[in-house]
């Protein structure tokens, strides 16, 4: 008698059912489909809805709140087990207090399984600190990146960043938005267009957008040369370039107190400028810098809502455009693992 295996089936279960054959290839067909859902820190409310509107989603339920001492506390109200996370937290002040609350929120979704996580940063923090410029410096933005990814984000959306290099700081894919497209619309819906207008860069390190900029508008280039005697300080010695009855355009990527862009107003105006407009991606005006603004001899100032703008200070000749249209479109794409570039025609590193 030979031995082996005599395989029996339970009393009502020997019927035997044809079972057809799945071929899954190099691949199993997992259902249900992979999950975006969309949280947001207390940094920018407002932003975060106009995202999740254009999304057609609701923002996901997530508790933050600050204890008596200071530290902050972080929980996911719902699953997000399998999701592909977006979390929204731009570098407005407080700026230490929503930075540790990205990495919480981060490491909170990395700890209760997401599977995919990414931090939505309209401004990165941090930014203007990417090298030594002095000795015993720290390099903080190379820091805030070890941070994020430490703490378990798997990829990082950004827009108009300081520096390019900041994006060799990390070792996860860095999706690098700009607004540039949305400033140049505008000018182009005015008829600020043509050789009567001059796009201005405020320095040499944004002379290569300004020319880029210059293109999308088909006006002429100019350069302002200065120095810069102390932090938030500045002083311009020459300009590059005719700026004599023409409209001068002056762009750059975030301001702060407003005291180069309103030295380079000045200059500009002494030179002969007939309008002076100002546009920067990222309005933070600090220490009173919207009330300089008012007073100034600018013909209009054009910022983005990147970051909170308290309307209650802003001044009439500010126009502030939105960008959730472009950060829905730019998480839609990576959420469906499409090219993020092909949004910006491939013009997105203008480094």
């Amino acid at each position: 008698m030979e031995s082996g295996t005599i395989e029996q089936a339970l009393p009502g279960l020997d019927v035997d059912q044809a079972r057809p054959e799945v071929s899954t290839g190099h691949a199993i067909p997992l259902t249900p489909q992979k999950r975006l859902m969309v949280f947001a820190g207390r940094s920018h409310g407002e932003l975060a809805h106009r995202i999740a509107e254009k999304l057609d989603v609701e923002l996901g339920e997530v508790e933050l709140k600050t204890f008596a001492n200071g530290e902050t506390y972080c929980r996911y109200g719902e699953s997000i087990r399998g999701a592909d996370v977006f979390i929204l937290q731009t570098g407005c002040q407080p700026v230490d207090r929503n930075l540790m609350e990205l990495c919480f929120m981060i490491q909170g979704a990395k700890l209760a399984s997401a599977k995919r996580i990414t931090a939505v940063m309209p401004l990165f923090p941090y930014a203007r600190q990417d090298r030594k410029a002095k000795p015993r410096e720290p390099i903080s933005a190379r820091l805030v990146a070890d941070m994020l990814q430490l703490a378990g984000a798997d990829r990082v959306l950004t827009m108009d960043l300081h520096a390019g290099q900041i994006q060799g700081f990390f070792t996860i894919p860095v999706d690098h938005m700009t607004a540039l497209p949305l400033f140049a619309r505008h000018f182009r819906d005015l008829g600020m267009t043509g050789p009567g207008v001059v796009s201005v860069s405020p320095d040499a390190g944004r002379a290569r957008l300004a020319v880029r900029f210059a293109e999308m508008i088909d006006a002429e280039f100019a350069l302002i040369h200065k120095t810069r005697p102390a932090h938030e300080q500045v002083s311009v010695t020459a300009i590059t370039g005719e700026v004599e009855g023409k409209v001068a355009i002056v762009g750059d990527d975030v301001i702060m107190t407003g005291g180069t862009l309103l030295a380079n107003v000045d200059a500009l105006r002494a030179h002969g400028a007939k309008e002076v407009w100002v546009f920067a991606t990222h309005g933070l005006f600090c220490d009173g810098a919207l009330a300089r603004f008012a007073e100034s001899d600018i013909t209009g100032i054009l910022v983005t809502d990147t970051v909170p703008i308290d309307v209650r200070l802003k001044p009439d000749n500010m126009t502030v455009l939105t960008v959730s249209g472009l950060l829905a479109e730019t998480i839609m794409n990576v959420f469906a693992d499409e090219s993020v570039s092909a949004i910006f025609g491939g013009e997105n590193q203008l480094f």
